[in-house]
């Protein structure tokens, strides 16, 4: 049964805001449950409503990695109502929308699967896994189902979300699923892998990350990955992007994938002596959204607070191998896919950060300009609009343009993980793609 609360009623949570003196109320009200989407195979989910929740959308949030936790990432470090250390966010994405978080695939967060079969390997399986997941979630809140319904997502987050909201969206005309779906958004997507990794090279180059010996192992480093992908080697491919990662690590003396005005926060990842490149990967991408600090949080009073979580499963202790079942799908392109729902007149938003790396906005636009997708050369033409940072009124925070049923943000002075370094660009943001502005 799903687990209702009042924030403030939870003692070891409202004892931490008092002693910091918070002022501002804690969300009214939340919910929480497992699914069992497969024999065997168990996603978590936790919403929180909007006050006026009636009359805002419903947002599903869909952390990246595969492996990293929205429950714990997304909620905490970057949209919901708290931050890591349980004060109110000024910028929580619950002032516009009510926001769902899904810890997926299977094994993610305190999602798990009871044994090795439980996992999923590719998107296909994600996708169906979560239309399970979301047709029980609208059956067990119907006060839920006219609500507009937007999928938002970053980093490999998107590549699950464009592949769910195909599926979704059959499902809806089928009547196997009753919901007001009104889009996907996906934030600095793995949607094409390749284009990322053959514009790492020339964007840092651009930025004077690299001198021209850097330029050149780089270059020849992401050839490897193409003439992978291009054999349809993914699994291959996807160790080699791990080198490719490396070359770049030893060439910008561990520059962050995830804002190149920074270093890797901690020791470099190129010295790593953790064994084989799935270790490595989940070191480099899947450690930084599972630190320490909030690992003791999910563990200790988040789990208490939840209540529901089995005996035997810690948050985040499924995350490699949520990894390295995903591996030989990892480097597959889903632009097809993008393609596909724009055909089916699905609003789709792209929206990338200026400083990310990992998926830099170079790479974006290169597989943006791939679509057949017929409104394509007209959107191509049209100049973007600046929009105004709204903690900063007379400085540009980002670019956009829309046409039809796609649109294209830029995120200014941004990096891969949007919310958590423009919080106030990314709230205005959604409340543009959700129509509320």
């Amino acid at each position: 049964m799903a687990q209702f609360a009042e924030l403030f009623t939870l003692l070891s949570l409202f004892s931490v805001l008092v002693s910091k003196g918070s002022s501002s109320p804690p969300p009214a009200k939340e919910q929480w449950d497992y699914v069992e989407v497969r024999p065997g195979a168990h996603i978590f989910w936790w919403l929180y409503y909007a006050d006026s929740y009636q009359d805002l959308p419903l947002i599903l949030w869909l952390q990246g990695g595969p492996g990293g936790s929205g429950s714990g990432f997304g909620n905490f470090e970057e949209i919901g109502p708290l931050n890591r250390d349980l004060e109110p966010r000024k910028t929580s994405w619950v002032q516009a929308a009510s926001v769902l978080f899904v810890d997926n695939p299977v094994g993610t967060g305190f999602s798990y699967a009871e044994r090795p079969d439980g996992f999923a390997t590719n998107v296909s399986t994600v996708a169906s896994d979560m239309l399970v997941l979301l047709q029980k979630f609208f059956a067990q809140i119907p006060e839920l189902q006219s609500n507009p319904f937007y999928i938002f997502s970053e980093s490999y987050g998107g590549k699950m979300a464009a592949a769910i909201s195909l599926e979704l969206n059959k499902a809806i005309a089928q009547g196997s699923v009753k919901c007001n779906f009104a889009g996907v958004a996906l934030g600095d997507s793995w949607i094409s892998p390749l284009d990322s990794v053959m514009t790492w090279g020339p964007y840092l180059y651009a930025t004077s990350l690299l001198d021209d010996s850097g330029l050149k192992d780089l270059t020849s480093a992401a050839e490897d990955v193409k003439e992978a992908v291009q054999q349809q080697q993914f699994l291959k491919a996807t160790e080699l992007w791990s080198v490719a990662e490396t070359v770049v690590e030893q060439n910008t003396n561990g520059v962050n994938f995830y804002n190149i005005l920074t270093q890797q926060p901690d020791e470099k990842t190129a010295s790593f002596a953790g064994g084989n490149f799935i270790s490595l990967q989940a070191h480099r991408h899947i450690r930084p959204l599972h630190k320490q600090s909030l690992s003791e949080l999910m563990n200790g009073p988040i789990r208490k607070k939840l209540g529901i979580i089995p005996q035997n499963v810690t948050w985040g202790g499924q995350a490699e191998e949520v990894f390295s079942n995903m591996a030989g799908d990892f480097m597959r392109p889903v632009v097809d896919i993008v393609d596909q729902l724009l055909a089916a007149g699905v609003n789709v938003t792209v929206y990338n950060g200026q400083l990310d790396l990992i998926v830099d906005t170079l790479g974006q636009e290169l597989w943006v300009k791939k679509l057949k997708w017929e409104g394509l050369p007209s959107f191509t033409q049209m100049r973007w609009t600046p929009l105004d940072d709204p903690a900063s009124p007379g400085v540009t925070g980002a670019f956009y343009k829309t046409y039809k049923n796609f649109a294209f943000y830029w995120i200014l002075k941004a990096g891969h993980m949007i919310p958590s370094d423009q919080g106030p660009m990314a709230l205005q943001m959604l409340k543009m793609i959700t129509q509320q502005d």
